[in-house]
């Protein structure tokens, strides 16, 4: 049983038999006596686990859900007893998921999503887009594309902040928090919904200044005699597969000049210092003025899918919802302008 001893609005559920902190800078310190309490007290537990999670210590989880350390440990350790199983690998400098607290945590984000939005219907607040959004994409297409669709986005919806993060990597969507992220290239099986947006392509790109120099690559093979510019968000591996109407096969680049920043690899070629591959997005202005110009045409790659992905749920969260609807032909205008538009 819960007894109260503070003021209602500052009620929380403690997963401890007594646990103790302190409301706020001006209240009273109070004291919360909890019994363990069946449902909710499992479901206290996944957010303790969550916000150790985020935070990537108990201290600060603690901080953050305003318990006690001693509160969070104990929280932490009756849910692995409860379960049979450890969730988390702690060490002196750090905490890491196992195997399974991987997937206790996104079954647990998803259950407490929908406890939120439940909570909002209760009140009346289902179809209200507020609140804060993460969004996640390339760094590029963040700088490029995504960024001003955000900056609208805001614009229309003053009750929404956003945080937009560029990434050349692929995010756990749940795991970090992010709510909406743009997505290029095959999506493998997932429990996320995607929305189709278009499709963009990998491409070779020099400047006429230098091929007029070193002469224009007819085969693939024609590379080894090229200074190579390397961009490591998309030529991870320098062994590049390709295949034609009348062949394949493969060429072991070598560059002599990589990065992981688009903007400088493009800013070299542009400068006549070596051919490099970007999507066709990244190099769309580039080509319309003439700067670049495409090399190797037939041997290029089939064009890749973009999605805008989120979690799976029943209940989708008035502002991702909102967000889905703005930002949809917006950004599939964008990819149609910047991408295949060009050849």
């Amino acid at each position: 049983m819960l007894r109260r001893l503070v003021p209602s609005w500052t009620l929380r559920l403690m997963n401890t038999e007594i646990a103790s902190f302190p409301i706020g800078k001006n209240s009273d310190n109070c004291e919360y006596i909890i019994a363990k309490s069946g449902i909710m007290d499992r479901i206290l537990q996944m957010e303790v686990f969550a916000a150790i999670n985020d935070s990537g210590s108990f201290v600060q989880a603690a901080q953050r859900l305003r318990m006690s350390p001693p509160a969070v440990t104990r929280a932490m350790n009756a849910l692995e007893e409860r379960l049979g199983v450890q969730l988390l690998t702690r060490s002196t400098r750090q905490l890491s998921l196992t195997d399974a607290g991987i997937r206790f945590l996104e079954a647990s984000r998803r259950l407490l999503l929908e406890i939120e939005d439940a909570e909002k219907q209760a009140v009346g607040e289902v179809g209200v887009a507020q609140g804060h959004l993460t969004i996640s994409a390339s760094v590029t297409f963040s700088r490029m594309i995504a960024a001003p669709v955000a900056r609208a986005f805001i614009a229309a919806h003053p009750k929404i902040t956003v945080s937009l993060i560029g990434m050349d990597r692929v995010a756990n969507l749940v795991e970090e928090g992010i709510d909406v992220a743009i997505r290029i290239g095959s999506l493998p099986d997932s429990n996320l919904m995607a929305k189709r947006l278009g499709e963009v392509r990998r491409m070779f790109v020099a400047s006429p200044e230098y091929l007029q120099r070193r002469g224009l690559p007819v085969e693939p093979a024609d590379l080894k005699l090229h200074s190579i510019i390397g961009f490591t968000g998309i030529m991870a591996s320098h062994d590049w597969h390709y295949k034609s109407d009348k062949t394949r096969g493969h060429v072991l680049l070598h560059p002599r000049f990589e990065v992981n920043d688009a903007s400088t690899a493009l800013a070299a070629a542009v400068a006549g210092e070596g051919i490099t591959m970007a999507l066709s997005y990244m190099v769309a202005d580039q080509l319309r003025t003439g700067e670049l110009v495409p090399v190797l045409l037939e041997f290029l790659p089939p064009p890749e899918p973009v999605h805008l992905v989120y979690p799976q749920s029943k209940l989708i969260a008035p502002k991702v919802r909102t967000f889905l609807d703005f930002s949809f032909d917006r950004l599939k205008a964008s990819i149609e302008k910047t991408g295949l538009a060009i050849f």
